[in-house]
């Protein structure tokens, strides 16, 4: 069997050990001992809750170029069979940030020994999956000391081959929001139907009206989804349910859309109220700005990267897929990109396997981009 790269052998460290967001201990101590292993001479480590921010200082800095890797873990029990398989039950690096952070660790193992002439900004962001850690870190002190004139980021793309890179101008990813309803009525005994409020009957009648939203009231020019993934109610199969509990997501490309979306939930939602005499509430979670890439850092890029010769590029279609750095992308310029890991299964799957192949050749090209980007007269 050949041997594995330390960046490799790193992710499969890391994935052994997802946390959820905000409850990364192990995987930011995890990164910290990496770190410091790393010639200091250049480097300024500060942490900021569970997350990490990693500036390398540049020989003759003009500006600084910051990179984003996120941390965390998602609530899944992972069946993958792996021999390096994730130790904490019901939690899952299914998303990838495992890989993430070995490319940021990476690139910034070559630079801590070989620094640009401008400052390098690396931004280590928990709870990406939830409740959402690029807003509150971008309104840190640390982030208003060091704020990077560009910043960017990747997101693994189980469905690209190796070697692939993939984004575009403009708007990449998707407006989001999570969606949970909770509607309360009155239980009681299944034969008596007619002394109740089954909510659990509410619910299945909403659940059908939502879906009428993105039908009949967004421009059909427009996109916008709404799913709803879990649904919970009642407690036993001959009591009549009093509570009911609904959770989803929206996801729109468009904030115009978005409004029109939660406008529409209300109003049907309040109809649900009259309709079945229950109490209903609305929370929308966290919701994520979509992730708008700058369009001339963008062509840059991709005109660099097709030149490069190492990777192909394509020009993809804009996403449904939210994430956070959309809020960093609001207040500085840059761009995200997706990277191809060649998995069968896709993000969020039980399953999810990335070709480890991605990994060196990710952190060989964002290397050849930065110095490039870092030392330009």
């Amino acid at each position: 069997m050949s041997a594995i790269s330390p960046f490799v052998a790193i992710r499969r460290d890391l994935h052994q050990i997802p946390e959820l967001g905000f409850q990364e201990f192990k995987t930011q101590q995890y990164l910290l001992r990496y770190i410091q292993s790393l010639p200091q001479e250049r480097l300024q480590v500060r942490t900021w809750k569970t997350g990490i921010f990693v500036k390398v200082n540049g020989t003759s800095p003009r500006k600084t170029i910051g990179y984003r890797a996120d941390m965390d873990g998602l609530p899944i029990r992972e069946e993958t069979g792996l021999p390096y398989r994730s130790k904490h039950e019901g939690r899952m690096h299914a998303c990838g940030h495992d890989v993430h952070m070995s490319i940021a660790l990476g690139v910034l193992t070559h630079f801590a020994h070989h620094p640009l002439k401008d400052d390098l900004l690396f931004v280590f962001q928990p709870a990406e999956e939830g409740p959402g850690g690029a807003k509150p870190m971008l309104e840190s002190d640390i982030m208003r000391e060091w704020k990077p004139d560009i910043i960017v980021a990747l997101h693994i793309a189980p469905e690209y081959p190796v070697g692939t890179i993939a984004t575009k101008e403009g708007l990449l990813f998707a407006n989001t929001s999570e969606l949970f309803i909770d509607l309360k009525g009155k239980g009681g005994h299944a034969a008596f139907p007619h002394l109740a409020n089954d909510m659990v009957v509410a619910a299945c009648a909403l659940v059908t009206q939502l879906q009428s939203i993105v039908a009949r009231n967004v421009d059909p020019l427009d996109s916008a989804v709404i799913t709803i993934g879990k649904i919970a109610g009642g407690t036993v199969q001959n009591v009549i349910a009093e509570h009911a509990r609904l959770e989803g997501t929206i996801r729109t490309l468009s904030t115009a859309a978005m409004q029109k979306v939660k406008r529409r939930i209300e109003a049907i939602v309040h109809g649900i109220e009259v309709a079945y005499e229950c109490e209903a509430s609305i929370d929308y979670g966290a919701m994520y700005h979509e992730v708008y890439n700058d369009p001339d850092l963008t062509a840059e890029f991709m005109k660099f990267a097709k030149a490069h010769g190492g990777v192909n590029v394509i020009r993809c279609k804009e996403a449904m897929t939210g994430e956070d750095f959309g809020y960093m992308l609001a207040d500085i310029p840059g761009f995200m990109f997706w990277l191809g890991v060649a998995s069968p299964y896709g993000l969020h799957h039980a399953k999810l396997a990335p070709n480890e192949e991605a990994i060196d050749r990710a952190i060989a090209f964002l290397i050849d981009y930065f110095s490039w980007k870092g030392n330009a007269e």
